[in-house]
């Protein structure tokens, strides 16, 4: 389903990201966890993209076996790294034919590694540009939804790290909107004030369309290291950090104050109007099954329907 549908018609949405495996061990655990999840009836989920497209085919394969043998409603992840106009078009051309309607535009990362990588070298500079050629795609007839395919942007509201100033930070961002976005999924955050601010300061720039806050439960101490070296920039409160001092590094007591937390972060986002929450789940299911069972929401998609 087109996205605008799907935020027409479902708000908040509730919605899970997962990264394709590189085994086939793995492939078959997270096929698990999508099960598990699926129950929940999300009104999306994601699938990342490795970065330079360095797990281009995994996350087509997971996409199409997840839109053809389940009931999810996958969007894929697509970055400007490494890319021509030729391949974008050959990817998208495969979505297309798989019935896949929704895409999810970023910047992305270059491989580690790759020592003769030059940005100059990419056909699309910046994720409007990538936002841009998606749209006139659609536009030239090759998606079966006369719209073409539904984008998604990023939204960094603690800044993003490679833009320090803030106001040119928010002009990228009306940027990827005014090329044709039709939300913003945010990256994830501990300080639902800092959520607050950045919704605020998109409505003042004259953003419209809805914001998806991203919200990423710590289930271990060094899952919550590596969160930190993942998402630059992520801002641990100093109340996150007293609660998870207090397990004495107990991994099991870990989960269960991150799963707290975010679940008190979800309350509250719901509670202030939030448009949706998207799950970044690292390929399991626990905790956001646990967050679920607090939040009292047994069917995302019937909680439409009975609220």
């Amino acid at each position: 389903m087109h996205i605008a549908d799907i935020l027409q018609h479902q708000r908040p949405t509730f919605s899970f990201e997962f990264f394709p495996p590189r085994s086939a061990e793995a492939f078959e655990a997270l096929y698990q966890t999508i099960g598990e999840l699926e129950a929940l009836r999300p009104a999306f989920v994601s699938v990342t993209y490795g970065a330079g497209g360095s797990t281009r085919e995994l996350t087509h394969d997971l996409v199409v076996r997840m839109k053809t043998t389940t009931t999810l409603d996958p969007i894929p992840h697509l970055t400007c790294v490494c890319h021509s106009e030729a391949d974008i078009a050959s990817i998208l051309e495969r979505y297309a034919a798989a019935g896949v309607s929704n895409i999810l535009a970023l910047g992305g990362d270059p491989p580690r590694g790759l020592a003769d990588y030059r940005k100059q070298d990419d056909a699309f500079q910046h994720a409007a540009d990538l936002v841009r050629f998606i749209r006139k795609f659609g536009e030239r007839g090759a998606h079966s939804d006369r719209r073409g395919f539904g984008i998604g942007v990023a939204g960094f509201p603690e800044g993003h790290p490679a833009t320090p100033n803030r106001l040119v930070e928010m002009d990228h961002l009306k940027a990827k909107v005014d090329a044709g976005a039709d939300y913003i999924c945010t990256q994830l955050f501990f300080d639902n004030h800092d959520f607050y601010d950045f919704r605020d300061r998109c409505h003042l720039a004259g953003i419209r369309v809805p914001i998806i806050a991203g919200i990423m439960p710590i289930t271990s101490a060094s899952g919550m290291k590596r969160m930190a070296e993942l998402a630059a920039g992520a801002r641990f409160p100093a109340k996150l950090l007293r609660a998870i001092s207090r397990t004495g590094g107990d991994d099991e007591a870990v989960q269960r104050v991150g799963v707290h937390y975010a679940t008190e972060q979800c309350r509250d986002l719901l509670d202030n109007g939030v448009d949706g929450i998207h799950f970044y789940t690292l390929n399991k299911s626990r905790a956001t099954r646990d967050i679920y069972a607090s939040l009292g929401i047994r069917d995302s998609q019937a909680l439409h329907t009975t609220v």
